[in-house]
Formats: structure tokens, sequence, C-alpha cells
């Protein structure tokens, strides 16, 4: 048995769609290949968005389409336990800082600033919050006020120092998290960021290789960074293409005309799907 070990991790936030089977079959069709595992994990901290439906009908599709994964399926929402020991590291470490901030306040300031640094994400965060002091803080938390917890970026680089991480397709990369900013790791509601869930996750469940779509390809420098200073392993990483639709634009679930669902129930078969997909290109 070879120690390849792949998963896919889909949020239930929407119908299962022609991009995300290209993804799971490359994640499947690689740990297979290799005689190793693969995994299924359900990434539904958006509460506020995932829908147990969706979950349902995500599973239905997968097992309709010839997929089998290692049971059981780990959900987020059942872990939450794990994401504050997490937190709680980076906490002692001293690399999260309270946020106060509205989306709204921080568009504002961005606006008024003129020129605003953008990282992968688009603008970034001000560090509005970073500059209060700790009575600030305190007075505030005290007040009932509600907050995230940002990342001290520049903190925890200059903790872990340059930092790479391996694409088995493009080489070497060296990292550069501090273009994303200060994200959010713990969001208002207390739950994770995807972040932090995602990278936390893949440590506990020992995968080896993350497969993913290149969309992705900048978010694993901060994903390294999170690694390096939580102390977890860092596995290697396959960003595959992306399935674009006719105008060029990555494929998303509220496409309905690209939904596994709408497909079979217009009558296409698995096979179909899966060359609709681009299954039989080259990954």
């Amino acid at each position: 048995m070879s120690d390849i070990v792949t998963r896919f991790a889909p949020s239930p936030t929407g119908y299962l769609h022609l991009g995300t089977v290209f993804s799971a079959l490359f994640a499947e069709n690689t740990a297979r290949e290799a005689g190793g595992r693969f995994l299924l994990r359900i990434e539904d901290t958006d509460q506020g968005r995932c829908r147990q439906e969706f979950e349902d009908q995500m599973l239905d599709d997968l097992k309709w389409l010839g997929l089998a994964w290692e049971e059981p399926i780990r959900r987020q929402s059942e872990h939450l336990d794990n994401y504050q020991d997490a937190l709680k590291i980076l906490r002692e470490h001293g690399l999260l800082y309270p946020c106060f901030c509205t989306r709204k306040e921080i568009m504002i300031e961005i606006d008024a600033a003129g020129v605003a640094p953008h990282g992968p994400d688009g603008p970034v965060y001000p560090r509005t919050c970073k500059a209060l002091t700790s009575a600030e803080r305190e007075q505030r938390i005290s007040e009932g006020a509600s907050y995230a917890e940002r990342l001290d970026v520049s903190a925890a680089v200059q903790m872990t120092g340059t930092l790479t991480w391996h694409d088995r397709s493009k080489g070497t990369i060296t990292a550069h998290p501090e273009r994303f900013g200060d994200g959010v790791i713990a969001r208002k509601d207390g739950w994770p960021s995807y972040h932090l869930a995602v990278t936390w996750d893949d440590h506990l469940q020992g995968v080896t290789l993350v497969t993913r779509g290149n969309d992705l390809f900048d978010a694993t420098d901060i994903h390294r960074l999170l690694q390096a200073v939580l102390g977890l392993d860092t596995p290697d990483y396959h960003h595959h293409k992306l399935l674009l639709d006719p105008d060029g634009r990555r494929l998303a679930k509220r496409d309905k005309d690209v939904n596994i669902k709408s497909l079979r129930d217009a009558g296409k078969t698995p096979e179909e799907i899966k060359i609709m997909a681009g299954w039989h290109d080259d990954a």
C-alpha cells in the first residue's frame, strides 16, 4: 500500500458541478493509481450557506459517478474542538489579535486611503485593529463587542523565516504569505476560517498530497505559514487546471446548466458527465 493519501473536500453550499467533479476524479484517480487512500471531507463551517440537501445530493452524485472513498467522512462542523486547539497554539505564540471592524468599515478606510495594497484575494486589510492597545481591546471585549481574530502575518513570518512548498506540476515554490495581509483566522461567530480548518484537517487526516484547482494556488502560501507556526506536517501539492465556461470564467455552483443534478435530470450518463468535465483530457 502506498503512503499517498489524497482527499476531496467540497463545501455543501450548492449542487456539485462539472468543475468539482473533475477535482474529485483527479484526487481519487491519483490515489488509486498509487495504491493509496482517497478521503472525503465535508467542509461545512459556513453554517449560513451550507445546506443538508446539498450535502445529500452531493454524496449521491459522487456515488452515482462511481467514486469510492474511505469511511468515515469527516465533517468539519463535528470537530470544532479540534480548531480551538489550533487557535490556542496561535494565541500562545502571540500571533492573533481581535478585529472589531465590520466589512463596511474596512472598505471605508481603504477608500479613504486612496491607494491600498492588493493581494490575491483583493484589498489587504489595513491592520486598523492591530493599532489598538491591550487596554482598548479588553474594554471593547468587556463591553460585548463582537470580534474576529486575525493572524499577525508579519510576526508569523518573522518567527518562521522563508518558507517553501512543493507543487508536483510547478516544482518548489517560495511562499509569500504577506501578500494576503492579516487574514481572519476565527470568524466573529467563533467558527474557524477556511485557511485554518483545511490546514489543520489535512494534518489530522494524514493527507500527504493535496490536489485542488489552480484557483487555490496562491492560498497555499498561507497554509504553509500556518503549518510552520502550528508545527504541522507539510504535504505535497498538485494544483490542476480549472474547468471554464465558453467565456473563460470558472464554473460555479450557481451555474444550473453545469450542475450534476440538472444533468442527471436531463438524462446524462456518468460517462457523458465525465467527458463534459474534461476527464478525457490530460490533467
